[in-house]
């Protein structure tokens, strides 16, 4: 029987390429089977259509592998195409990957200028979390891979990403083919995939303490049902003495507090709740976390959220109220963004 064409599959031995040998290669066959699990739902009518414009991206020569332009994009491929009409050729594939909300990236000398400046967001947070070096680190909810690649450069040793949204996984796809032996790899997994046979679950490679050095989850909690339960997971998630980067949406209150969302935020559906940054740090305790500091409290504007040609036609700007930037069109407290640092307890000698 022919394979459906609107199945996603993981391109052959790419698990293994990016972490067979390494601090995750014992947890190549527990991704493949949390995969084959998931298999039943990996289906988009887009796929066929996103696998050609990958396919036609062929690759320029020389190849070189993703890193850091110097200042904030993602830069893969040598930006020698042949000329203007080679350039419109490969912006034309990429814009059928559209649209693109997380970058910025340079793909063969053509510039995506995403919806979200995600590097202001990586500039926050890296001069306060630990040392990536040498890490074996995930990141949960990772969109279209920039920030797996900002971690690639840092030092990590071996960088997953989870993300279920089929779209952004072809974004990912379409830098990761420039390194395809890089320790770098995203799967269309949800958090809930990763247990419990999965390192960092009961009776997986890593036991009780999870195999993960530094465990980031950025613009995730708000959406989660249960983020109590969300919290143990990511606990779960971390060796004794793994950091948790967690970056959330919360209320500007002092104390103890949470906003009840009965309806959107922001034009968002599946918000239900808002806590303030004390109430999260009380969260993170309840999970097993300890040390919760928030190190950033950021409002967000228009710098980092906007429209672009790449982008599709709404973001922050619509969001908000016309005559009030301080609360949203529901009027509620504009969006706020924390990013709170904490540890899994480390078990004493």
């Amino acid at each position: 029987m022919a394979e459906d064409p609107r199945r996603w599959s993981l391109p052959a031995g790419a698990l293994a390429a990016a972490f067979g040998g390494g601090p995750l290669g014992a947890a190549v066959e527990p991704l493949h089977a949390a995969l084959r699990r998931r298999a039943p739902v990996l289906l988009h009518g887009d796929l066929p259509r996103w696998r050609a414009a990958l396919a036609g991206l062929a690759l320029s020569a020389p190849v070189h592998e993703p890193c850091l332009d110097g200042s904030t994009a993602v830069v893969a491929g040598s930006g020698g195409c042949q000329g203007p009409p080679d350039r419109a050729r490969v912006r034309d594939l990429l814009a059928r990957l559209a649209p693109w909300r997380k970058g910025p990236f340079r793909l063969d000398g053509v510039d995506i200028d995403t919806e979200w400046r995600s590097d202001l967001k990586w500039d926050r947070l890296l001069p306060r979390i630990a040392p990536l070096q040498g890490r074996c680190v995930l990141d949960v909810g990772s969109g279209s891979g920039y920030h797996l690649w900002r971690m690639h450069a840092a030092g990590a040793a071996a960088v997953l990403g989870i993300e279920p949204m089929l779209l952004f996984d072809s974004q990912f796809r379409a830098v990761a083919r420039y390194a395809p032996h890089a320790p770098v790899q995203q799967l269309p997994l949800r958090l809930e995939d990763l247990s419990p046979d999965v390192p960092g679950g009961p009776g997986g490679p890593g036991g009780p303490g999870g195999v993960f050095d530094t465990v980031f989850s950025m613009g995730v909690l708000y959406h989660a049902r249960d983020p109590h339960d969300q919290l143990a997971r990511l606990h779960a998630l971390l060796r004794p003495g793994g950091q948790l980067v967690l970056e959330t949406l919360v209320v500007e209150r002092p104390g103890d507090e949470q906003l009840s969302v009965p309806g959107r935020y922001a034009g968002m559906r599946n918000i239900d709740r808002l806590p303030s940054p004390s109430r999260l740090h009380r969260w993170l305790a309840e999970a097993g976390l300890q040390g919760a500091r928030t190190v950033s409290l950021a409002r967000t504007t228009d710098e980092e959220q906007r429209v672009t040609a790449w982008s599709g036609d709404r973001s922050l700007g619509d969001a908000l109220a016309p005559d009030d930037a301080t609360r949203t069109r529901e009027g509620h407290p504009a969006p706020c963004r924390a990013i709170v640092l904490c540890e899994r307890h480390r078990v004493p000698a």
